[in-house]
């Protein structure tokens, strides 16, 4: 009997979402329990956008006065025209929130650290969607829960 082939998986990618707390924030997407994720004009962001898979997880930028990655969220849909866009080239997708992380990663605890300098967060601010490589998503990780532990070290003093 010949051996079945399985299609080749696809790895998942990573993103990051920005948003401004006063019109978006973190606690209205944990609140709401999910959300469609429109208002996307910029080109690229707009581009970047239309790759994005459902189940991929996006981290979710405050932009405005926080500047921080703040949490995680869950894509739960395929593109699709933006409902409130003003052009046919906006698209939208559904995003749930899966977690907050540990604490905020503030974009200027980011900006000087070296595996840093290609990241679009850096780069290109402007951005409101980008890609994010395995390697930079787990050292945000790392640095959201770095504080915590040596927050819990200096208590235990």
């Amino acid at each position: 009997m010949a051996e079945r082939v399985n299609p080749e998986k696809v790895a998942l990618n990573y993103w990051l979402l920005a948003t401004d707390p006063e019109e978006y924030s973190y606690d209205d997407l944990e609140r709401d329990t999910e959300t469609v994720w429109d208002g996307v004009t910029e080109y690229s962001s707009l581009k970047n956008l239309r790759d994005i898979e459902p189940g991929e997880e996006v981290l979710i930028f405050h932009a405005g006065t926080e500047l921080a990655i703040v949490g995680i969220a869950r894509i739960t849909s395929d593109t699709y025209p933006a409902p409130r866009g003003a052009s046919a080239d906006e698209v939208a997708v559904d995003i749930a929130p899966e977690r907050r992380l540990a604490r905020p990663v503030a974009l200027a605890e980011i900006e000087d650290l070296p595996e840093f300098q290609d990241f679009d967060l850096v780069t290109d601010p402007d951005l409101t969607v980008m890609p994010v490589t395995p390697e930079v998503w787990n050292r945000i990780l790392e640095l959201s829960q770095a504080a915590l532990a040596f927050s819990t070290q200096e208590d235990q003093e």
